[in-house]
């Protein structure tokens, strides 16, 4: 083998892509209309693979309370539909979750995923305590499953502004799904909330540039045609592993 091809071989590996709001939406409808995943199977797949993430970050032999609690608090759009699956399997796994589901979607999918969650015995909470120690005392940590991708940053309402205000106080340990509430999904957040994890779909937005917490990404299942496309540039994953840690 010649030497010097061989000491020139790292350059040609090119960077993680980090998307816009554009692209990822453009990815995403690709998905559903030319390659024919289904909305619901997206969202399965993503809150899964968020689930896993958790129990990576927070295996259960580490959570510092005798109950694997965890509080999951999800949006009314395709965030909080994704919040809501990961709850189901983090229940399956054997945590203890909790979800507070302040603003019901009337989106068939979203309810659907809301029964699964209930006929799972996972119970919903009526309102979010106000009193941050009442979270910080209850919960291991909180699962921030709120706005995502597709809220506007600038102009967050109730209840979603006011839920904001009590995550930026609390102690335990916030992971965020894809674009953490508040942030504009373009920019890093200057005073945002602070997550110590963040779990990147698809492909890692433009506001995770400067995140400095633990970061997973779950987009092994993304068509390497698209891939390829986008210029992603994604990481191999491990084994059989759905996600992997950036």
């Amino acid at each position: 083998m010649n030497h010097s091809s061989a000491e020139a071989e790292p350059e040609t590996i090119e960077p993680l892509r980090y998307l816009s709001k554009g692209d990822a939406a453009a990815i995403e409808t690709e998905l559903l209309r030319d390659y024919k995943f289904g909305q619901q199977q997206l969202i399965e797949l993503w809150g899964q693979a968020c689930a896993l993430a958790i129990t990576k970050a927070y295996p259960l032999s580490a959570l510092s309370k005798k109950q694997p609690t965890v509080l999951v608090i999800c949006g009314p759009d395709q965030n909080g539909s994704i919040g809501l699956v990961c709850a189901r399997h983090l229940r399956i796994f054997d945590y203890e979750p909790t979800v507070y589901h302040p603003k019901r979607s009337s989106h068939s999918l979203h309810q659907d995923f809301t029964i699964q969650c209930e006929k799972m015995d996972i119970p919903f909470l009526s309102y979010l305590p106000t009193e941050v120690q009442l979270i910080n005392d209850a919960y291991n940590l909180v699962i921030d499953a709120m706005l995502g991708l597709e809220a506007d940053s600038s102009n967050i309402k109730e209840p979603y502004s006011g839920i904001l205000v009590t995550l930026k106080q609390i102690k335990i340990p916030i992971v965020s799904v894809d674009v953490p509430s508040g942030w504009d999904a373009e920019e890093p957040s200057q005073d945002g909330i602070n997550p110590e994890v963040l779990i990147s779909l698809m492909a890692p937005k433009k506001c995770a540039l400067n995140f400095s917490g633990k970061h997973f990404l779950a987009g092994r299942f993304l068509p390497y045609d698209i891939q390829k496309k986008y210029e992603l540039n994604l990481p191999d994953y491990a084994g059989t592993d759905c996600l992997l840690e950036l």
